[in-house]
């Protein structure tokens, strides 16, 4: 027999939920939300997953509404058990993915007097949050037709924004309390509402007007109807494209990998490859050499589109653009002169020099961090989604054509190294395709209960490049100099993944030299009962000093 939570607010909840098609759930342990647990878990239209580290649940919730493209609900206990979600909340806000975070909370009078796993729980996320809200405990009068005007508000925020929108849920004892019938609620009439946009014809003859034009994308979701628009526009060489590997945007004339060709301009150079007219897509961009690029270069014009975002990255910014790319560049393409420039030769001349420069090293490399992102490159099957931790990792892998086969995912919103595995793991609990995970061993393991999840898919894979340090500081300017790097920066360690493997029953694989990892590879992506892990250890290697020498070969 199905059981019901007997509170209210819950009831409420689960049926707003369900009229507005959010149906999954992400529950850690506790008693102050037990009846979130009971009520959702027992519901058909819902599917609840079981993560004890609230850290780990969060992000790992985050991975799924970023495969789903749908919000995620995720619920826990009171007290510190809500604090842990804020790291994967911030990350959620930076990235505008659609969190819904249910918070259960003791009665309002037990905040501050010492009461078990109290704290101030209301608008907790508040500065990371697109909304942070509370409802009124059942007693209240006008409870439910106050928590129900709340709770459609926050849901249909957390739609809007693509984003983090937090419910903060007192309830008070019992919690137990079940029924085994649930009363009808009125219906919600959903209505989408589509914003639709028109160029300005002002932007169009700005466009136009322009002969050196830059259009600069971070990261971004795989879109071949943008890419197929921006292939048009660089078809004539009339612009520029610069992209990342999480760009999701790739094309032969595109400018597929910006520190290659920026990493050491000038003043004099900066002048040279300045563009008038800046046109930035999409979020955060790892290279932090072309930001200094543009920050010094100073564009007379910087367009950004976005819906959400309209960041001022590079001090310039002349026009916010609430669109779609696609939709905006598609309603300006027609109108577009789209003439040759010599501001595309310009970039054209310097990707020739670099890209040979490139292979030549390419050729020539040991085995090393840099080299197995090469090799990964070309051996990771084109159906595979691919995340990629920070710090070195993604930076190895904007080196390379990933994208140009690849879905590319890494969490660049606040672009630290926490939740990378429980992003991934959450993104291939929903994914039709399989996903693997590259992270460094530092993130893997400050992440290690992203695999405390028994809904990982068996054909999903795990790549650890395990150097023994955080070498990331060994190749950023500064660390190195200093007498704190081994043990407080960049952490020098010998911890390697097999016990983790065992413990958590993925098969495990460990190589130290090229050879044996090509020949590792071959079978790694072959269909096993357990996922796997494949731990490739570079510690020995003097992994920096190889990643500077392929700059110093690109000079």
């Amino acid at each position: 027999m199905k059981q019901f939570s007997a509170k209210r607010s819950i009831q409420i909840l689960g049926h707003i939920l369900q009229q507005y098609g959010i149906n999954k759930m992400v529950i850690s342990p506790g008693s102050r939300n037990a009846p979130l647990a009971i009520h959702f878990s027992d519901l058909d239209s819902f599917e609840c997953f079981s993560v004890v580290d609230e850290r780990s649940a969060a992000f790992t919730a985050m991975g799924m509404a970023k495969s789903l493209k749908k919000p995620v609900a995720i619920s826990c206990t009171s007290g510190s058990a809500a604090a842990n979600y804020y790291p994967a909340v911030t990350e959620a806000f930076y990235q505008n993915v659609p969190l819904l975070i249910l918070t259960a909370d003791r009665p309002r009078d037990f905040v501050d007097i010492f009461d078990g796993q109290t704290i101030r729980q209301k608008n907790l996320f508040q500065q990371h949050s697109y909304g942070d809200f509370e409802l009124l405990e059942d007693e209240t009068e006008n409870a439910e037709v106050e928590n129900f005007k709340t709770i459609k508000t926050a849901i249909e925020l957390c739609i809007e924004k693509q984003g983090p929108v937090h419910i903060n849920i007192p309830l008070s004892e019992p919690l137990y309390g079940l029924v085994y019938e649930m009363p009808v609620f009125p219906e919600i009439e959903v209505i989408k509402q589509e914003k639709k946009y028109e160029i300005p014809s002002q932007l169009i003859s700005e466009f136009n007007q322009s002969k050196r034009i830059l259009i600069l994308a971070g990261t971004h979701d795989k879109n071949p109807e943008l890419e197929s628009i921006l292939s048009q526009l660089v078809k004539n060489h009339s612009v520029v494209v610069l992209t990342e590997a999480n760009s999701n945007l790739y094309h032969e004339k595109f400018f597929n990998h910006i520190d290659r060709y920026v990493f050491n301009f000038n003043d004099e150079d900066i002048r040279t490859f300045a563009p008038d007219l800046l046109i930035t897509i999409g979020q955060n961009v790892v290279s932090k050499k072309v930001k200094e690029f543009l920050r010094k270069a100073k564009p007379s014009k910087h367009w950004h589109i976005d819906q959400h975002w309209f960041p001022n990255t590079y001090y310039a910014l002349t026009e916010k653009i609430n669109a779609k790319p696609e939709v905006f560049f598609g309603q300006l393409l027609p109108f577009s002169k789209l003439e040759p420039q010599a501001y595309y030769n310009l970039w054209d001349v310097l990707r020739d020099k670099r890209d040979a420069k490139h292979d030549a090293y390419c050729s020539t490399i040991r085995f090393s961090d840099f080299k197995i992102f090469e090799i990964l490159e070309q051996k990771i099957p084109q159906n595979y989604h691919v995340h990629v931790s920070n710090s070195s990792a993604i930076r190895y892998t904007e080196l390379f054509p990933f994208s140009k086969n690849h879905h590319i995912f890494c969490n660049r919103g606040t672009s630290g190294i926490d939740g990378s595995t429980s992003t991934a793991m959450g993104y291939a609990m929903m994914s039709e395709n399989p996903v693997i995970l590259v992270t460094g061993e530092l993130s893997f393991l400050y992440d290690v209960n992203g695999l405390w999840n028994q809904y990982i898919p068996p054909y999903t894979r795990i790549i650890v490049v395990n150097n023994g340090e955080g070498n990331i500081f060994r190749i950023i300017p500064g660390p190195s100099s200093t007498n704190a790097v081994d043990e407080f920066i960049a952490t020098k360690h010998h911890k390697t993944c097999e016990h983790i493997a065992k413990h958590y029953g993925f098969s495990y694989f460990k190589v130290d030299e090229e050879e044996t990892l090509l020949r590792t590879l071959d079978n790694f992506f072959k269909p096993e009962e357990k996922p796997k892990i494949l731990e490739i250890n570079t510690s020995e290697i003097q992994n920096a000093d190889v990643l500077k020498e392929y700059f110093n070969a690109l000079k």
